[in-house]
């Protein structure tokens, strides 16, 4: 059989650990993928230098990754065409914002047969209805897309502390070679084939650690914290049956992609940490944004403006309180303390 010819597209916290996972497991499963890998990272200047140029020598992402040395398999390209040519796996790991744009580019540009997985965790949510990404991704590109999801904090996972994470994918044969193309002592795969599930779960814990990181903010302790994550977490599941019917499935949540990454965002992620300073601070979320992330994108903001849009064009609001107060703190001035108040 042909060797499989993989590609990362993205390359920011996230994708660099994961380029690091993918370039160690295509060596050391040499007669599944070809050994190079190829990395459309999106070219910057780093002290007057190319990005690539630096990746490509150093073999280290100094702006989103510092400190992790990355294989010398995983090659830098700055265009994403010839990034992608010929590729029969594509892995993507950009902000869901840029994902329609860089898919129309690649298309056409890949091998026949090739198909995808999705790291992105977010949803298209807007008033006529949802969208996974890897249906926009199917869609544009016409090649079927799996998902991955699980408590991965981006430096943790470089570091090589233990961690889960779930594949959701429909076929099974393919949920195998996402298996060995990311699984490790250290990065444990469990494949399953609800990869609807997967990304709900992805996309809607953000929301939830947004409200946990204001009850930080307002110094509130654990027990208020445990209460509010378990109440996103029903909201969660509620939307999912709601809305995905049977295409979710209950176990999906307490999978590394539901429960776990729950807990690890609600204690250490991005979103929780922009919620809090917010509370602290007084400042505006897109100042802390610029301020605190480095050039990364915060998710769950957007994501509960996109899901409060969804449900007031079905007048259901009151039937996801801690959805919609997380909305009202960020976009209407409501007082941070309907947290818990509100929910």
């Amino acid at each position: 059989m042909p060797l499989e010819k993989v590609c990362i597209i993205g390359s920011g916290n996230w994708g660099s650990a994961v380029a690091k996972l993918i370039g160690i497991n295509t060596q050391r499963h040499g007669d599944l993928f070809e050994k190079t890998v190829r990395q459309w990272v999106f070219e910057e200047k780093v002290n007057g230098e190319n990005l690539t140029d630096i990746i490509n020598r150093e073999h280290e992402n100094v702006k989103y990754l510092e400190g992790i040395k990355l294989p010398e398999n995983v090659v830098a390209i700055p265009n994403v065409v010839d990034a992608c040519k010929d590729a029969t796996l594509v892995v993507f790991v950009v902000p869901h914002q840029f994902v329609r744009g860089v898919c129309e580019q690649m298309k056409g540009h890949l091998a026949p047969n090739a198909r995808a997985i999705s790291l992105i965790k977010g949803l298209e949510i807007t008033s006529s209805g949802t969208r996974l990404f890897s249906e926009e991704i199917e869609r544009i590109l016409s090649i079927p897309c799996a998902a991955l999801s699980g408590a991965n904090i981006a430096n943790e996972v470089a570091l090589e502390k233990y961690c889960e994470s779930t594949v959701g994918c429909p076929n099974v044969e393919d949920g195998q070679i996402f298996f060995r193309l990311f699984d490790t002592e250290y990065f444990r795969i469990n494949v399953i084939q609800d990869h609807v599930g997967v990304q709900l779960c992805g996309a809607l814990k953000n929301v939830v650690a947004v409200g946990a990181g204001f009850s930080d903010g307002l110094g509130y302790g654990s027990n208020t914290k445990a209460a509010i994550i378990r109440r996103g977490l029903m909201e969660m599941r509620k939307f999912g049956q709601m809305f995905f019917g049977d295409m979710v499935q209950t176990e999906t949540f307490f999978e590394s992609c539901g429960v776990a990454d729950l807990i690890t965002t609600c204690s250490g992620g991005r979103n929780r940490k922009v919620a809090e300073a917010f509370v602290t601070t007084g400042k505006p979320i897109d100042v802390l944004e610029k301020e605190l992330l480095n050039g990364q994108k915060l998710q769950g903001t957007l994501t509960s403006m996109e899901v409060n849009e969804f449900l007031t064009a079905r007048n259901m609001t009151a039937e996801f309180p801690f959805f919609t107060t997380v909305y009202r703190i960020v976009y209407k001035n409501a007082p941070v303390e309907s947290i818990v108040r509100d929910i």
